[in-house]
């Protein structure tokens, strides 16, 4: 989960998430303002529920930002089914994995807002298991409406210093495994003749990436898998759209191996202490931001996913949406 912010204390930043999801999905730019890190967004009379009665898939649910559009979705009225792996996937990353409690933790929270949740534990790089999934969800539920392709994992090693796994594991997760995802839950949506496909990529999926390469191949991959997937899908009433979200307060960034990945950039030689590299980063990040924001808080991206998610979007797909903090300035 998040954790306390640069420019106010634990307490500002739930209050800021507070009035997050209190935010209205189906936004209008004049509605949407103030997202800067230590400001309030403009409140409005709440979710709309845009989404009722709409079942909605969120993979890497457990935590993040795909705990927030979870949280989200059901805010908005939809019913919400959370997957996750719930283990560790990379054992030579620096990400601590997310648990079964986690994922339970936001099931509860789905369930706070009045929806109903089911959850399920796979690893998403294993198709037959997703299609079974698909397949009890649609029985469970009736439809499959939106599908919130989310889950993704990160570590970093030199390109040339690289191994096969590291390379795989990967690709293997982010591209093959959002891949999976869509070719196991977008059969029914064809079958209900409407849908929503919304696929996490990254900043780092539009420009290069320090000792990343593998990250942000898969990432741009997503990209040209979602443009291909919009093309195939649209005549099926299904739009299939992705979000890029810039640095996110997550389990994903708030390591050192990312703390010391910012400091190199910078040309600054990491400590090896977590809290001194910590702070080092976040000076760094802030001064680099445009909006002059480190880390950017999951809840920031779930009105974007309600948005791509509702009617309100019917004629938005094959396109990209940018939730960086103005990193994507840097975008050409």
């Amino acid at each position: 989960m998040s954790r306390e912010n640069h420019m106010g204390s634990k307490n500002n930043t739930l209050s800021r998430r507070d009035s997050l999801t209190s935010s209205s999905a189906a936004f209008t730019a004049a509605a949407f303002i103030g997202k800067m890190e230590g400001q309030k967004m403009e409140q409005t009379s709440g979710w709309d529920k845009s989404l009722s009665g709409k079942v909605a898939v969120v993979t890497g649910a457990a935590r993040g930002i795909g705990r927030s559009v979870a949280v989200a979705f059901a805010r908005s009225g939809a019913h919400v089914v959370g997957i996750d792996i719930c283990t560790t996937v990379d054992p030579r990353s620096g990400v601590e994995p997310a648990t079964p409690d986690d994922l339970e933790a936001t099931g509860e929270l789905v369930k706070g807002a009045g929806a109903t949740w089911k959850s399920i534990i796979l690893d998403q790089r294993e198709l037959p298991k997703l299609r079974n999934a698909a397949a009890d969800v649609e029985k469970e539920f009736g439809h499959i409406d939106i599908l919130f392709a989310n889950a993704g994992i990160q570590a970093f090693r030199p390109l040339l210093e690289m191994e096969d796994a590291d390379w795989h594991i990967q690709i293997d997760v982010n591209l093959t495994g959002t891949a999976n995802t869509v070719r196991a839950f977008g059969p029914a949506m064809l079958r209900r003749g409407s849908g929503r496909i919304i696929m996490t990529t990254s900043t780092q999926g539009r420009h290069g990436t320090f000792n990343g390469a593998a990250y942000s191949a898969s990432k741009w991959g997503i990209i040209g898998l979602m443009k291909s997937a919009a093309l195939e899908l649209g005549r099926h009433g299904i739009t299939v759209n992705c979000l890029v979200p810039g640095l996110i307060d997550t389990a994903l960034t708030r390591h050192e191996e990312r703390y010391e990945q910012a400091l190199q950039l910078a040309g600054r030689t990491p400590s090896g202490d977590v809290k001194a590299d910590e702070a080092a980063a976040r000076k760094v990040l802030q001064v680099r931001s445009p909006l002059g924001v480190p880390w950017i808080d999951p809840a920031e991206m779930a009105p974007m996913v309600v948005f791509l998610a509702s009617d309100a979007a019917r004629m938005v797909s094959g396109a990209t949406f940018d939730v960086t903090g103005g990193d994507s300035a840097n975008n050409v």
